[in-house]
């Protein structure tokens, strides 16, 4: 990554980092992955942008379906996408850089999931690419918990000022006492062990997982802490399923709940998460799931 010091701003999580983007990059809309987080979409409504879908497959998200004009950022996740756990082929990300340049506009680098990558060594940043039009932004919120509410945003020297002033003007400035934290976890390498940990605990559960739905088409790279499992024609609906999996004590997403347009016909899919319980629950939450979608596909995989 190319990330000088005067070109990094601190910002409580990940949504802050967006919507202070959102007050401040030229007019337009903000293109965001479909599927993806419904969440991120209210965000940037609420902070007065318009959205529209970014479509995704199975080599990431496709810069041919953005417009030329009219559009103020793509927002896309490049390590490891949510929901679909695919990443953006070497193909698309110069693509996307080009249509940034030619449009005078950025793309927003979520790197979501950057550091969990259990089958090869993390992708590099796209940012590193193209500090020009590219902004970065990383959370602890993965690594070490959702409760320590910092990111960073690695800005184009023309977006530090308006940043920065926005970030003055919402909350002044964000607190220091876990920033200094943080650093020291950083400096004295003990963040490096707690994600090599993490990765290799991560890893196993994913590999138990994977295990235990053996069959069944699961999809995505070996990233993360999630994986699809999509439902072919024919097979119960998400919301059976969901309710099946709650008289168990157990919780996962669907797929249908982060299409833009969740009317419309879209295929469907559980997004199964491995990160939770505790490990003495997790083996046998695993092995209720496959029991689960045993008996609701017929006893065998579909």
């Amino acid at each position: 990554m190319d990330a000088a010091p005067g070109r990094i701003v601190v910002t409580a999580g990940y949504v802050q980092a967006l919507t202070l983007l959102a007050r401040v990059l030229p007019e337009g809309a903000f293109a965001l992955e479909d599927p993806g987080l419904p969440f991120h979409r209210e965000a940037v409504r609420f902070a007065g942008r318009d959205v529209v879908p970014l479509p995704v497959d199975p080599r990431g998200a496709e810069p041919a379906a953005l417009p030329s004009s009219g559009v103020a950022a793509a927002v896309v996740t490049p390590a490891h996408q949510y929901p679909t756990g695919v990443t953006l082929h070497p193909d698309r990300r110069r693509a996307l850089v080009s249509w940034a340049r030619a449009a005078a506009t950025v793309v927003v680098e979520d790197d979501y999931d950057g550091e969990f990558r259990y089958d090869r060594q993390p992708v590099g940043a796209l940012q590193g690419t193209a500090p020009d039009c590219v902004v970065y932004v990383g959370t602890a919120s993965k690594t070490l918990a959702p409760g320590v509410r910092l990111a960073w945003m690695v800005l184009p020297g023309r977006l530090v000022e308006p940043v920065m002033r926005a970030k003055r003007l919402t909350d002044f400035q964000s607190e220091a006492l876990g920033q200094l934290t943080l650093a020291e976890f950083i400096t004295s390498h003990a963040y490096d062990r707690h994600v090599r940990a993490s990765r290799s605990r991560y890893r196993r559960r994913r590999d138990l997982l994977l295990s235990a739905l053996e069959g069944y088409p699961l999809e995505g790279v070996a990233a993360g802490q999630h994986v699809l499992l999509g439902l072919p024609g024919g097979a119960p609906a998400e919301s059976h399923l969901l309710r099946q999996a709650a008289a168990r004590s157990l919780a996962f997403g669907t797929l249908g709940d982060h299409w833009h347009d969740r009317s419309a016909p879209h295929r469907a899919g559980l997004v199964l998460g491995y990160g939770t319980p505790g490990d003495g629950g997790f083996p046998a939450a695993v092995t209720e799931l496959a029991r689960l979608l045993r008996e609701e596909t017929g006893g065998r995989p579909r």
